[in-house]
């Protein structure tokens, strides 16, 4: 072993009457520990958060829209074929998009209508998955004055706010009203309530309805007309590239949407905050590294003795700088070590955890009808830990430089002088 790495090792045991800088060394250990958990705490939190917030909107939304310029689409079988051949796309379908009133016994609440084509929507959404009660079968009954009346299929928040539950019937209002000598007058149908779906996010399960589309082009006087295209493609993340491939396909009065481009401001938001919260806490580590310093300041002057013996032994200006620095790099490495561990095992077990202290101090920590999730999310990126432990181990380096250096600067004279 060489000399400057038995040394190093033996200063981080203090003898009696240096108790105080075993102290700080603890204290610095203990900071960078915290640091270091609470950062890949954080980190995984936000990354769960953003991709538990992107299944629930993609899984219920497409990766990319079609729709035709000036409004609604005509062609949409035409167009779902064509898009189909494009490589990279798995799944199209048509579908409608208005905003209606629906009414119950227990209150009316303003709701976004979507009609589908009950033979491909399974393609692209989740939505049969998500069906608690009932089944989308419910939906083909059509709109019209038979015995049986049309499906509709509702959130479960939705259900619970108008007081609903499956086979009630519930009335839709369309802002568009039909045109009567008495004035306008608002267009309104009964549906009854063929299936309760909950995709776990209060915005959709609070506001959303399915009909079919042919009852959507009835009930809204659309004709044979849709809103768009759905399409769902396998890597979300070239949702531009195929987009443009869709757009060079079908060749004409078309535009298309990425759920990118749809939920910009959302994602982005989500990034800035992520990356606000890294440099907030990697604050931490660099507060646990200033005590580093201040610890190996104080050793370099308890230790004066030795260094100057060391250097009448013949031990160099480097030999010293580097039994210092071993010091401090091997506490900045036991702090990153035990803060590793410590995070990881955290993020890995932080659902049972939070409920643990729901339980214990009767308090929700996601409302979810504030928050979008309706779980505690964390995901945990091996990347992202191993870069918090190698910028924690270079902070805990750079830290050791100063007093190394003002170590190695010592005059073996001073030292001994009084000696």
């Amino acid at each position: 072993m060489a000399y400057e790495l038995f040394i190093g090792l033996r200063y981080l045991k203090a003898k009696r009457k240096q108790t105080f800088i075993s102290v700080i060394t603890f204290i610095s250990i203990l900071g960078i520990t915290v640091g270091v958990t609470a950062l890949i705490i954080v980190l995984s939190v936000m990354t769960g958060f953003e991709e538990n917030l992107r299944e629930k909107i993609l899984g219920i939304n497409a990766n990319v829209v079609v729709t035709e310029l000036g409004g609604q689409m005509r062609g949409y079988k035409e167009v779902s074929e064509r898009v189909l051949e494009v490589p990279g796309v798995v799944g199209a379908t048509p579908f409608t998009y208005n905003q209606a009133m629906i009414s119950a016994s227990g209150g009316v609440v303003g709701s976004v209508i979507r009609g589908l084509d009950l033979e491909t929507t399974g393609t692209v959404t989740v939505l049969p998955d998500k069906i608690k009660e009932g089944s989308i079968e419910g939906l083909r009954p059509p709109l019209s004055a038979g015995t049986e009346a049309a499906g509709i299929i509702i959130g479960r928040e939705l259900a619970r706010n108008i007081g609903v539950s499956l086979g009630d019937t519930v009335n839709v209002i369309s802002p568009m009203g039909t045109m009567t000598p008495a004035g306008p007058v608002p267009r309104m149908a009964a549906f009854k309530v063929a299936g309760i779906f909950e995709l776990g996010m209060y915005e959709y399960d609070s506001s959303m309805a399915f009909i079919s589309i042919e009852n959507a082009q009835a009930f809204f006087r659309m004709g044979d007309a849709v809103t768009g295209v759905e399409v769902k493609i396998t890597d979300i993340y070239e949702a531009e590239k195929i987009a443009n491939d869709i757009m060079m396909e079908i060749k004409g009065p078309y535009w298309t949407r990425t759920w990118m481009e749809m939920n910009r401001n959302l994602f982005s938001a989500l990034k800035l905050e992520k990356a606000a919260m890294f440099i907030i806490l990697a604050l931490i580590i660099m507060v646990a590294a200033l005590n580093i310093i201040s610890t190996l300041i104080m050793v370099v002057m308890e230790k004066g003795k030795d260094i100057a013996i060391l250097k009448s032994l013949g031990a160099t200006s480097g030999g010293i700088m580097r039994i210092f620095m071993i010091e401090g790099i091997v506490i900045g490495v036991i702090g990153t070590l035990l803060g590793t561990t410590l995070g990881v095992v955290a993020a890995l077990n932080l659902e049972a955890i939070v409920q643990f202290i729901e339980t214990v101090f009767q308090f929700k920590v996601l409302p979810p009808s504030i928050y979008y999730i309706d779980k505690f999310p964390s995901k945990v990126e091996p990347a992202f830990v191993a870069a918090i432990a190698l910028i924690s181990i270079g902070i805990s380096f750079l830290a050791t430089l100063y007093p190394s250096w003002q170590a190695s600067r010592f005059d073996p004279v001073e030292g001994l002088r009084y000696e």
